[in-house]
């Protein structure tokens, strides 16, 4: 097993691809917070120049800036160092330069990218262009005032590169967070590793079949991915287990059902072989051997049906026999028609209190089986019992309705040590009355499965006065 390398591979390729992702955004973030910076140094120092354009044109007017006495004496007046001022007509034309006089000799400045920007937007300007008059480098900026542009330029001198230039700490926080981020990317990918590693590990001792019960005590990180390696840990455990639960109830059933068919099938085959062996017994011996026969042939087909009825439980499907719209109330005095004899013989009152519209989507034939076993295992073991009461509430939980039903009787009951044993397959309190009752020991038991298929759950409990109360849940319509 290379668990090791492959959740180093993993790892690796997590942080590579998610880590690569990254340093691409914080790349581009660099480039473009760079030039986004060096941009707005720009801006700075063209509006700064701009500003000086305007405040010449309000302080000399149209007619006094083109006049060269006046204009040579405003830009001397302002005393900056290097500056150079240009005014240039709408043709391209130089009119007035602050460093040269004459200006005749210059060449058309109309397509001049900072010329060409005022013309169209009212303003512009031109970084490190090399003078025509001289070998001066020069920052541009050039303002139009209707028929005249006023250009002011500054020598592009080492200082003024430098305050152009980007200011580059950004970049050294941006490293600094990536390196912080790189951490914490490493310790989730190493941690995300661990998981996936733990998981491949159970995943692959599953599918070899070994034991993963002490895989529930392994101590897992208290965190979301802990808690789902748990989960998954559980259902597979959980999964596996009731596999092996219904192959042990299989086992269980078919042995006890072999243990329960013994007794009726070795008394049917004495009284047989009495029969056989004895041709001249008495009419009236050989009525009873016969009646007795029949008394315990019908108990084998009781006890038969029962582990259909069990059988079809443990195979029950969401199919449209599970989805019969029934009502409840016709099922529960269906039961009690089919049992009133039984019930008068015994002297029982029947106390019914149903809600209206008691209305279930259901297993038909089931849902009868539940309640006539209920009312059977009363007849049949409610010693002392005079009065029987099934009552109904409408109960509401996490937006589900449902109904809880108590089926209660006020008998001898039955000792506390035996609720929790009641619905086990073949399970009964006293086995020798129990059998000569006819009883099979699996009508609470279908009890039991058929509310599980109807996904509900049902419980025992002790009545108060004295008795037993059978308490379950059915999902309402």
């Amino acid at each position: 097993m290379d668990t090791p390398s492959r959740n180093n591979s993993f790892m690796k390729n997590l942080l590579i691809s998610i880590g690569g992702i990254f340093i691409v955004f914080a790349l581009c973030f660099g480039i473009y917070q760079h030039k986004r910076e060096k941009e707005y140094k720009i801006d700075i120092l063209h509006s700064r120049l701009q500003m000086f354009n305007y405040e010449m044109m309000q302080t000399l007017g149209r007619d006094s800036v083109v006049s060269h006495q006046t204009f040579y004496q405003y830009v001397q007046r302002q005393n900056i160092e290097g500056l150079r001022v240009s005014i240039i007509n709408t043709d391209g034309t130089v009119l007035l330069d602050s460093n040269e006089p004459q200006t005749a000799a210059f060449e058309n400045h109309l397509q001049r990218k900072e010329i060409k920007q005022a013309m169209a937007k009212g303003n512009g300007y031109d970084i490190k262009r090399a003078s025509q008059s001289s070998p001066q480098t020069y920052f541009y900026s050039a303002t139009l005032f209707d028929d005249i542009i006023i250009r002011t330029a500054v020598p592009y001198s080492s200082e003024l590169s430098r305050m152009l230039k980007a200011d580059n700490t950004y970049l050294y926080f941006t490293f600094l967070l990536t390196i912080l981020l790189g951490v914490v990317l490493y310790y989730n990918t190493k941690r995300i590793a661990r998981h996936i590693g733990y998981l491949h590990e159970f995943a692959v001792k599953a599918e070899e079949g070994q034991e993963l019960d002490h895989e529930l005590e392994r101590k897992l990180p208290d965190d979301e991915l802990g808690d789902i390696s748990h989960t998954i840990i559980m259902l597979y455990w959980k999964l596996r287990h009731s596999e092996e639960d219904k192959i042990r109830l299989k086992r269980q059933l078919t042995q006890n059902a072999a243990h329960e068919l013994k007794t009726p099938a070795a008394s049917i085959h004495g009284y047989l072989e009495s029969i056989l062996e004895n041709p001249d017994m008495p009419p009236e011996k050989r009525q009873h051997f016969i009646e007795r026969c029949y008394a315990q042939s019908e108990r084998m087909n009781k006890l038969l049906l029962d582990m259909a009825v069990l059988t079809k439980l443990d195979e029950a499907e969401n199919t449209e026999e599970w989805n019969q719209r029934t009502d409840l109330t016709e099922i529960i005095r269906t039961v009690l028609d089919d049992t009133a004899l039984q019930i008068s013989q015994k002297g029982i009152d029947v106390q019914i209190s149903l809600p209206d519209n008691l209305i279930i989507n259901g297993n038909k034939s089931m849902l009868y089986s539940i309640f006539r076993n209920l009312v059977d295992n009363v007849i049949a073991y409610a010693y002392n019992a005079n009065t029987l009461k099934i009552g109904c509430t409408e109960k509401h939980e996490h937006d589900c309705k449902y109904y809880e039903f108590t089926v209660a009787d006020n008998g001898n009951g039955v000792e506390p040590e035996h609720l929790s044993h009641l619905f086990e397959r073949f399970y009964r309190i006293d086995k020798g009355r129990s059998r000569k009752l006819g009883g099979t020991g699996l009508g609470l038991a279908i009890v039991k499965n058929a509310v599980a298929a109807h996904h509900g759950n049902v419980a025992a409990e002790i009545t108060p006065g004295g008795g037993l109360t059978i308490r379950f849940t059915l999902k309402a319509e």
